[in-house]
């Protein structure tokens, strides 16, 4: 399977529309499923039912008319909602916040809900006929004993689908204030940050070097646009069958143009490969956070930017922005960084991605991050003790080393920032931060 259909499934479940669309199929074919057993006496024993009273084909058009016309109601209802907290959430956090919100669960399942009620009201709706009308066929009315024909365990579904209905709307009431909260966005990114590194690089305490790539003729991108996913599986079964060697120079999340090499081959020329190798790079307009650990982390990092700017001015917003940022670095900081493309092959594999260091990921977030939080004297503070937190579980000295380099660099620019005694409630911070290392 190519990269496209592998990234076409990926984000076609995470389309505002592809549940709504999925639940809409499903209800038209139980609604048609409902009717036949309608129609083929399977709702007789309805009848023995002493506190059940049947409907009458008005009574029944009635409801299921309302029930039509209320879900289609809601479900505009709650499309408008939707639409107005993803406005406010992309306006204050940050436009890359967007597909978050379109990528809740949430709000597509309740959105999907409404409407496949909607659609199996309608289809049940056509099936209703009343008691003066002509039959359309000998056998039409003969799923009941009643004239007409009134489909009465298609209106039993009915019902359930409106308590669910009910249910779903008390649910989303209260979903959509808690998803723009954001302690609940800044939780959200951060545990699929956590989940992503853990998917990446599922080793752990262990610190090898990266394998040293040994160049090769270049293969350049063909269009240009993001690369949002890579297929490494069809990357390594192209070069074994080849016997040549890749070495990739770009990253998921890169942005490429026409003519910028994406690898370099080694044992034989692109020319050969060129159509085949090209079909495992899927390149768009946007990134994604599939393959893309350090696009959670950028958005991470637009939080606290935004929360530090001048006209916003909310550092504790900057300070979980941190928390989250450290308890990624931790996380990355124990794990080998080297991915597992081939498996069990690993040892001889020949895909060679381009490095993904400790350095790498640390001035992404915290280097990224570092100019705001030294203008900030809570933040600042919060960052040194962020920093000395990550390093705690961490055994490798050298990616220790770079966290104590970011101490360094963050106190250099907090003292030309700070003065007074928030510049001494720094340096007493900076001291605790030296002493937890062990100076």
């Amino acid at each position: 399977m190519t990269a496209d259909i592998r990234f076409f499934w990926a984000r076609l479940n995470a389309n505002y529309w592809f549940y709504p669309a999925l639940f809409s199929l499903s209800a038209a074919i139980l609604a048609l499923v409902m009717i036949w057993l309608d129609r083929n006496g399977f709702a007789e024993f309805l009848n023995e039912v002493n506190w059940l009273v049947p409907s009458r084909p008005k009574g029944a058009a009635d409801m299921l008319t309302v029930m039509a016309g209320s879900m289609i109601g809601v479900a505009s209802t709650v499309f408008s909602i939707t639409i107005a907290a993803v406005a406010y959430a992309s306006g204050n956090y940050g436009p890359r916040l967007l597909t978050n919100f379109m990528e809740d669960r949430g709000n597509q399942l309740s959105l999907a809900t409404f409407i496949s009620s909607f659609v199996y009201a309608l289809v049940v709706l056509r099936a209703v006929r009343a008691e003066d009308e002509t039959p359309a066929t000998g056998a039409d009315a003969a799923a009941t004993a009643l004239p007409g024909f009134t489909p009465q365990l298609s209106l039993l579904v009915a019902y359930a689908l409106m308590a669910i209905c009910v249910a779903v709307l008390v649910y989303f009431l209260n979903h959509i204030p808690s998803s723009i909260r954001i302690n609940k966005v800044l939780e959200g990114i951060g545990s699929r940050l956590l989940d992503a590194i853990r998917e990446t690089y599922p080793v752990e305490d262990t610190f090898s070097d990266a394998v040293e790539q040994p160049g090769g003729e270049p293969l350049t991108a063909w269009e240009t646009g993001y690369v949002q996913l890579i297929d490494f599986e069809d990357l390594e079964r192209i070069a074994r069958d080849c016997g040549c060697t890749f070495s990739l120079k770009v990253r998921t999340g890169d942005f490429v143009h026409r003519d910028l090499p994406l690898m370099e081959i080694k044992g034989c020329t692109p020319e050969k490969i060129e159509s085949r190798v090209r079909a495992c790079f899927t390149l768009g307009p946007s990134r994604t956070p599939e393959q893309d650990p350090q696009f959670l982390i950028d958005e991470l990092v637009e939080i606290g930017l935004r929360a530090l700017s001048p006209g916003i001015n909310d550092p504790f917003t900057a300070i979980t922005s941190l928390h989250w940022l450290g308890a990624a670095t931790s996380e990355i900081g124990r794990r080998d960084l080297r991915k597992d493309i081939c498996g069990e092959d690993a040892e001889n594999c020949p895909v060679i991605p381009l490095p993904d260091g400790f350095q790498h990921y640390v001035d992404r977030g915290f280097g990224a991050i570092r100019s705001a939080v030294a203008s900030s004297p809570i933040a600042s503070e919060v960052m040194l003790d962020t920093l000395a937190n990550a390093a705690i579980p961490m055994k490798d000295s050298r990616r220790r080393e770079i966290l104590r380099d970011q101490k360094h660099l963050l106190a250099e620019q907090a003292r030309l920032v700070l003065v007074g005694a928030d510049l001494k409630r720094f340096e007493r911070h900076a001291a605790d931060f030296d002493a937890r290392f062990g100076r």
